[in-house]
């Protein structure tokens, strides 16, 4: 395995600092996580996100303890050379899950999923041994839990000793759970991949290849679910427009890393 030498370059764009790191790059860290089990927690930035949490306290403190921020969202991407800091790539949540998948069939690697249905949940598991017969399954859990399971939760996973915890869970509630929980779990590689359970489980399609390279999943998605998402991103698309108009001209500070005492 090759091991990461140099840490790559940051962007700093609408306060959030992101790693410009290709896919490859990104896998090869996870890779070197598992490795010396120094567990990093992944953080995906999107257009949406990127607005949200300019409001969004608890999400925003939730991203930045990310050991490791991609650029989920080709918007970010196009915004980040537009504002001189060009990310390499798009690395998208479900491209990198993919990625993960592969890397721990060649290496052997345990998972725990956690997040969607269980009907949905079933079928990834039957897929993913399909696909990935080297990859071991350790454990599973539906999304559907209250708070007051999270503890139980958190310390199976911990017990079970999983290389990848993949959280099938919308945001901000997989950032919540991941920022919350993370150092209670240990567990080298933490990724909340929101809607891939889904896609990979073949419940829902995903954009195809041209439209998400030309930054038009959202619009594929839009054109599936009109009456429920046309206000979000007629909202999150106009403001990140507005955005990147200010950024330009006042750039924001970098938020802060937030301090926090680790959960027992």
């Amino acid at each position: 395995m090759t091991m990461t030498e140099t840490s790559p370059a940051v962007s700093e764009i609408f306060g959030l600092r992101i790693d410009a790191l290709t896919l490859a790059q990104a896998v090869d860290r996870c890779r070197d996580a598992i490795a010396s089990r120094k567990p990093v927690l992944i953080g995906v930035v999107n257009a949406a996100k990127a607005v949200n949490v300019q409001k969004d306290v608890l999400l925003r403190e939730a991203l930045l303890r990310s050991d490791i921020a991609i650029a989920d969202g080709q918007a970010v991407v196009w915004a980040s050379r537009i504002l001189g800091q060009p990310l390499p790539e798009r690395v998208t949540g479900i491209d990198l899950f993919e990625a993960l998948l592969a890397a721990a069939d060649r290496d052997g690697n345990s998972v725990y999923l956690l997040g969607a249905r269980a009907d949905v949940l079933r079928q990834l598991e039957s897929v993913l041994a399909e696909r990935y017969p080297s990859v071991r399954i350790v454990g599973s859990r539906d999304g559907y839990f209250d708070s007051d399971e999270q503890a139980t939760i958190a310390t199976d996973i911990r017990d079970v000793k999983p290389d990848m915890l993949f959280l099938g869970m919308p945001s901000p509630r997989k950032e919540m759970f991941l920022a919350q929980w993370a150092d209670l779990m240990q567990v080298p590689v933490l990724h909340g991949v929101g809607g891939s359970f889904d896609v990979m489980a073949g419940k829902t399609k995903r954009a195809p290849v041209w439209w998400q390279t030309h930054g038009l999943e959202w619009a594929y998605r839009l054109l599936q679910e009109p009456r429920r998402m046309w206000r979000r991103y007629l909202t999150t698309n106009t403001l990140f427009v507005l955005m990147l108009a200010r950024e330009r001209v006042r750039p924001r500070r970098a938020y802060s890393r937030p301090t926090h005492e680790p959960t027992t």
